[in-house]
């Protein structure tokens, strides 16, 4: 880049700086605006505190969740409802709890407790999700970064290491509008991890389908299904699937969900009876009455859309209005989700980031795409517009493009 044109980079830096913002585009949470569609759940359940069956909802017992919630989302999650638990409001808590069960009890199909092994392996494709690293970290469970294409896992890769190492356990899965580049699963890929031989007889897909009915057109992806795959290649206890309400109703007070094998559920319920007696009845109650049935969570997904869509299209605007012509630097166009991955050239992430900090632009950590929070390219940048007002998304972009530009001209 010529002179000119870096000290013309420094100067709209410079002008950024002065501007004093403070705005935040680093995780993935619903405006208020989003929230407040949901706020009729206040409300509920009023004086209707028993279930379809007859329940009183406000008493102990109920292990598996409500019944005619799981009947709502079991559709979009594509578990039977006899295979699907509803739990409390965090998904993240569902997966922790399950490897932790792996860790301390034997997995149906598995020869000993996964704190016997000498170490315990799980795929992770990157660009992923930072809290699957962390629960690994957090849990002793060992991370092998895998390649993602633009129909998943790099499954040469994948089938190679499973078939090879009994130590390698399980892999991380968001199969639908990938955190963060957007990515929905090809039916191949997911035929291929549900009948792949692998070394381990206890290996695990952790099915993080978080983002089942998260569209932003009016196109409904879906992807193939897992467990009836799985279960075809006689590889039933595979999958687990996970999904919650959080970024559907109120994601501090939402419902989570686990689904798998008969054999699965049994298990997964056994162990959790000997630290809970049940989730919050009452919860899943008011969800049930709030959506009514499968449609309903479509045409509230349908309000959702409305108000975070022109977000996500803002900032391909951005992206595309300064940098269309740019090597080095592309993005991804998700159909679905809530995160924009921003690809720069190797080497300036670190750099993009900081130089937004001080200019009052909050931006997810670069590393945080992949384990251990180092990325060996140093390319990856997650964008995440959902929370802050439209105008804002507009002004932080604005500015996170004076910064790319910068860095590029003193890179």
């Amino acid at each position: 880049m010529t002179t000119d044109l870096a000290s013309r980079a420094q100067a709209d830096y410079d002008a950024l700086v002065a501007q004093g913002m403070k705005l935040d585009l680093t995780r993935g949470k619903p405006s208020a605006a989003q929230l407040d569609l949901s706020a009729a759940l206040l409300g509920l359940p009023g004086e209707t505190y028993r279930a379809a069956d007859g329940t009183d909802t406000r008493n102990y017992q109920g292990l598996q969740g409500l019944t005619e919630l799981r009947e709502i989302f079991a559709p979009a999650l594509q578990v039977p409802v006899e295979q699907l638990i509803a739990f409390g409001n965090s998904s993240l808590e569902l997966m922790h709890d399950t490897l932790v069960h792996a860790l301390l009890s034997p997995l149906p199909g598995a020869e000993r407790r996964w704190v016997d092994e000498e170490k315990v392996v799980f795929l992770a494709p990157v660009p992923g999700y930072d809290r699957h690293f962390a629960v690994c970290d957090r849990l002793g469970i060992e991370l092998v970064a895998v390649p993602m294409t633009p129909e998943g896992p790099d499954m040469d890769v994948v089938e190679q290491l499973v078939a090879a190492d009994p130590s390698i356990k399980g892999i991380w899965c968001v199969p639908k509008y990938a955190n963060p580049d957007g990515v929905v699963y090809s039916d191949e890929v997911t035929r291929r991890l549900a009948t792949m031989p692998t070394a381990a007889p206890d290996f695990r897909i952790m099915w993080d389908n978080a983002y089942a009915v998260h569209h932003l057109t009016e196109e409904a992806i879906e992807v193939a299904d897992v467990l009836a795959l799985a279960a075809e290649a006689g590889h039933s206890d595979r999958p687990f699937v996970f999904g919650s309400t959080s970024k559907i109703t109120l994601a501090g007070a939402g419902v989570a969900f686990l689904g798998a094998s008969e054999t699965n559920v049994k298990w997964w319920l056994a162990l959790t009876a000997k630290r809970t007696i049940g989730p919050d009845k009452v919860n899943h109650l008011r969800h049930a009455l709030f959506f009514g049935d499968t449609a309903g969570v479509a045409a509230h997904m349908a309000k959702h859309r409305a108000l975070i869509a022109p977000k996500f299209a803002a900032l391909e605007r951005i992206l595309t209005e300064n940098f269309a012509d740019t090597p080095g630097v592309s993005w991804s166009t998700p159909k679905g989700g809530y995160f924009v991955t921003l690809t720069v050239p190797e080497g300036t992430a670190t750099a993009i980031v900081k130089l937004a900090k001080e200019a009052g632009i909050a931006l997810t950590p670069a590393g945080a795409t992949h384990p251990g929070g180092e990325d060996p390219q140093d390319a990856i940048i997650r964008l995440a517009p959902t929370f802050p007002p439209l105008d804002e998304v507009e002004k932080a972009m604005a500015g996170v493009a004076v910064c790319v530009k910068l860095a590029l001209a003193t890179a």
